[in-house]
């Protein structure tokens, strides 16, 4: 029994397709008899799968575009959204009538004409509109001209180079070729040259201004032969207004905010270290959050990089800064009083009983007012020069020992008296005077850099 039910079910199945193909057959026919005569006879012995001159050299297809909008354009995928309007024309010699009007068709009668088959080279995804039908324009003139027009909306990469975000250009580019025809069946040129793309002097984009755009021709060449393709160059300027606002004052503000450390007391230790911890702990934060809207894993140091990775180091410089204060206090038990050592001799009795109430050691400070009121003040490099002699007592050695020294001694003896210097004159007799000296290095050198690197990155 099984048998027999399925051969019955494969004759129902041929039966309902002959019969789906006899209706189709009839509707073709009706429709055709419903075709203008004009259509009828162009469409007589028109064979689609053949391109317009096939025997007589390749034919030539003008295109022209008109930008509707720029959707989205991402820096993390390297691409942009764009809607288009793609027009194409080419001649073909067998769609020629009489007349002086052109025949605008119905978009869906492109399946009985040849088109190019023209693609976008680096589009990851695209679609053609179909609300409410396909978006197809189809118009043929007595010379036998064909106007093919569609709206796309394409995805399409873009190379970008990073190095200077926010303050970079994009140069971004739309390429139309042939999938199939090489340059001895098809070629491609735009219809007026750099005018042929329009639309884009009245896009607004989010982030972006358009500064140019450019028309070029050129080939592409595969294993399988030469193709033509048509180029459309745009370039892109980032509109820097809004990372100002975002990133680069904040984090200025935080260095500023980090300089507040320098005009409190070095005894104030909570105060200090809380804003240097606060400022260095938000300027960390707002360096992740800049990071956000970038490729995760890219070969570039951009410029918002560079700018916050110097307000970090401001700000990390001015917690460090009170880390190298802070210890220079406890190395000099008595900092307090080296503040006011150079207003002794003008204080009277009166105050002189003060400052021996506050002084923890009596016979330290008796013997330091004596020596100010009778020893005259000695310069500094005075004491210099007798202290600098090394432990090992090399120097004095050299001037007892008979023998005369060789040349690479005086030489390392020179040196090493060089770096004693420079090592006494690094000597904080005053760790107060460190947060002196701060507060106009540190707005100094943020100025100064500051200029540099705006110099830089918008000029050069």
């Amino acid at each position: 029994m099984a048998p027999s039910v399925s051969g019955g079910t494969v004759f129902t199945i041929i039966l309902i397709s002959r019969l789906l193909e006899n209706s189709l057959l009839s509707a073709e026919m009706k429709e055709g008899e419903i075709l203008p005569p004009t259509i009828h006879r162009l469409m007589k012995g028109y064979n689609k799968y053949l391109r317009p001159f096939f025997d007589n050299g390749p034919v030539t297809v003008g295109m022209s575009l008109d930008i509707a909008s720029i959707d989205t354009i991402s820096e993390i995928n390297m691409d942009y959204t764009a809607t288009i309007f793609l027009r194409q024309r080419w001649t073909d010699e067998r769609l020629v009538f009489e007349g002086n009007k052109s025949l605008s068709l119905d978009g869906r009668l492109v399946e009985l004409l040849w088109v190019p088959d023209t693609f976008i080279v680096d589009s990851k995804k695209s679609f053609l509109h179909d609300i409410t039908v396909e978006n197809r324009l189809i118009r043929i003139f007595p010379n036998g001209t064909v106007l093919y027009a569609l709206r796309i909306t394409t995805t399409v990469a873009c190379n970008m180079d990073l190095t200077k975000y926010p303050m970079d250009k994009q140069t971004c580019t739309l390429q139309l070729e042939s999938w199939g025809y090489n340059i001895n069946d098809v070629m491609f040129y735009w219809t007026r040259g750099n005018e042929s793309v329009s639309g884009l002097d009245t896009l607004q984009l989010a982030q972006y201004t358009v500064e140019d755009h450019y028309t070029s021709v050129s080939e592409a060449v595969y294993e399988t032969g030469r193709y033509p393709r048509l180029v459309f160059h745009f370039e892109l300027k980032r509109s820097i207004l809004y990372f100002i606002l975002e990133t680069y004052v904040p984090s200025s503000l935080l260095v500023v905010l980090s300089w507040v450390s320098f005009w409190i007391s070095l005894s104030s230790v909570p105060a200090r270290i809380c804003i240097g911890v606060t400022t260095v702990l938000t300027m960390t934060t707002l360096m992740m959050g800049a990071r956000t809207s970038l490729p995760n894993a890219n070969c570039f140091i951009k410029a918002i990089d560079v700018y916050l990775g110097i307000c970090f180091s401001f700000i990390f410089g001015a917690l460090i800064e009170y880390a190298v204060a802070h210890f220079c206090t406890l190395t000099h038990p008595d900092a307090h009083m080296l503040m006011y050592g150079h207003h002794l001799h003008d204080m009277d009795d009166e105050m002189n009983g003060i400052i021996t109430t506050i002084s923890s050691h009596p016979h330290r400070a008796k013997r330091r007012k004596e020596a100010a009121v009778t020893s005259p003040p000695a310069p500094t490099t005075t004491e210099l020069t007798v202290r600098p002699p090394s432990p090992s007592g090399s120097e004095p050695k050299s001037e007892t020992t008979p023998p005369e020294p060789t040349h690479w001694c005086l030489t390392a003896l020179a040196m090493l008296r060089k770096i004693l210097r420079v090592i006494y004159c690094c000597h904080v007799e005053n760790p107060h005077q460190i947060d002196n000296y701060s507060r106009v290095t540190f707005p100094l050198s943020f100025v100064i850099v500051n200029l540099l690197y705006w110099t830089y990155y918008l000029y050069f």
